[in-house]
């Protein structure tokens, strides 16, 4: 029989069963008491610590549920076997790591031409908002579980805009709403065969969702038409991944026949070759009319798997991408994720339904491409007034919400890079999205987004820049 000499604190804010309950912890996990020890009767350990027997019973039904007692009938309580956790060893003096030398705070972002932002301020904050209030009263079934590939109502909404504004031929049966271009991406990759071509320059967020999920890819290059079909064939890939209509980030757009030649390459070997094309920025084409889908021009069954989301055209907070399979990929579909939930939110997804439905988005769209295309005048009004004539060639004007600015006699990019860093201006360069790791051709090429540009800042980005560039001169000759 063993003897306890558990003391307990009653002035404590912990509750004395608590606390006995802690102690007796404890001293199980240090070993102090072993495994097979009989634990003193509650009635005798209550007299000895001066408490109540509900208070030490207490405390020994929390080790017993635990699985630090075992409660025997007729018998009492008994430790149980507890295997110590491993302690980490302490690393040896000589192996820490040295602390990394504080580095000087980065300048503020005075000019924000990143390509990944939009402007917030063309949200269609009370519109939105009256929309999903409307619906947070009014429709409490939108708290329950809904479909995977989407809620009905906003999958017949995105068919019935993606036939008459993008020419995509396509039921809302065939639509998948899931939140982001990523998530839907490596879903899709596990049904398609491999490997995957993809652009260069190009997306590389693609490419690393594809090889995260088991798909290996090679890189096709871009050319004035979009991607080469000649170095596709070449290959030996057997799905394609493109953006025919404002490529990234080089904003060519694929004409008709480059994309009949690449639907016949996938015709060739029916159902084991496939093109996923991304429709990025086809929005905001400011200069011409869009040309219709890859997806429409091969047919509701064709080899063309469409994605597309609203994270350019709303917000990029707002998760809503989407996917339209064809007809032959819904079973396997079905069968593979038949057991997945939803991953956008029900009334979002309403929301947005209403929202293309009562005539909202093709009104934000025409209103967002007024500012768009007036922000892209004035950028390029200041960088043809900051540089010489022949000094800065601009290119990809007409789609998207970036263009290319290409330097003659440039500086190498890394002295662009830091040199942009300084002042304060946050930019791309060419050379970043060659998913090859070697883009001679590329350099002193810049990609000038102006989604998150302020209006107001755009009279003088022309003469940052041509400050930024004699700097990276400057620090090229010296190194």
């Amino acid at each position: 029989m063993v003897h306890l000499t558990t003391a307990l604190d009653a002035d404590s804010g912990v509750p004395l069963y608590e606390q006995l309950y802690r102690s007796l912890a404890g001293e199980m996990r240090s070993g102090t008491l072993a495994a097979g020890t009989r634990m003193p009767g509650k009635r005798r350990l209550a007299a000895e610590l001066s408490v109540s027997v509900n208070t030490v019973d207490a405390a020994y039904q929390m080790l017993a549920a635990e699985g630090y007692l075992e409660s025997r009938e007729r018998s009492g309580f008994y430790v149980q076997e507890y295997l110590a956790l491993p302690q980490a060893a302490a690393p040896e003096a000589a192996a820490l790591p040295r602390q990394p030398q504080p580095q000087p705070p980065a300048p503020p972002v005075r000019y924000d031409l990143s390509t990944r932002g939009v402007d917030p301020g063309l949200f269609p904050f009370r519109t939105w908002a009256r929309l999903q209030k409307e619906l947070l009263y009014s429709s409490p079934e939108l708290l329950t579980h809904g479909d995977a590939q989407g809620d009905p109502a906003l999958r017949q909404a995105l068919a019935d805009y993606l036939s008459e504004y993008r020419g995509v031929q396509c039921g809302p049966h065939q639509i998948v709403v899931g939140a982001g271009l990523e998530y839907l991406l490596g879903l899709l990759a596990p049904l398609l065969p491999g490997p995957a071509a993809v652009e260069t320059p190009g997306y590389p967020r693609a490419k690393q969702v594809l090889e995260n999920n088991g798909v290996p890819c090679c890189c096709v290059p871009v050319d004035g038409d979009g991607l080469s079909v000649a170095a596709l064939n070449r290959s030996d890939a057997a799905v394609c991944y493109v953006t025919p209509s404002h490529q990234f980030p080089t904003g060519v757009t694929m004409p008709a026949g480059r994309r009949a030649e690449l639907l016949h390459w996938a015709a060739r070997k029916p159902r084991q070759r496939y093109i996923i094309e991304d429709d990025y920025d086809s929005e905001f084409r400011f200069d011409t009319r869009p040309l219709p889908s890859l997806q429409g021009m091969a047919g509701a069954d064709g080899p063309v798997v469409y994605l597309s989301t609203c994270s350019r055209s709303l917000a990029p907070s707002i998760r809503i991408a989407y996917m339209v399979l064809p007809e032959h990929l819904l079973p396997a579909w079905r069968e593979k994720y038949r057991l997945y939930s939803g991953t956008v939110s029900r009334f979002e997804q309403q929301t947005l339904a209403r929202f293309i439905t009562e005539g909202y988005f093709t009104r934000h769209l025409a209103r967002e491409r007024v500012a768009y295309k007036a922000r892209r005048d004035a950028l390029t009004a200041a960088l043809t007034a900051a540089f010489a004539p022949g000094e800065l060639t601009l290119a990809g004007l007409h789609t998207g919400l970036h263009l290319l600015a290409a330097l003659r006699d440039p500086p190498p990019d890394a002295a662009l890079r830091r040199a942009a860093a300084a002042a304060g201006m946050e930019l791309g360069l060419l050379s970043d999205y060659d998913l090859t790791g070697d883009a001679p051709s590329a350099a002193g090429t810049l990609v000038l987004g102006y989604g998150s540009l302020k209006d107001d800042a755009c009279a003088s980005v022309g003469e940052t820049l041509k400050k930024v560039c004699t700097a990276a001169r400057e620090a090229s000759v010296t190194v």
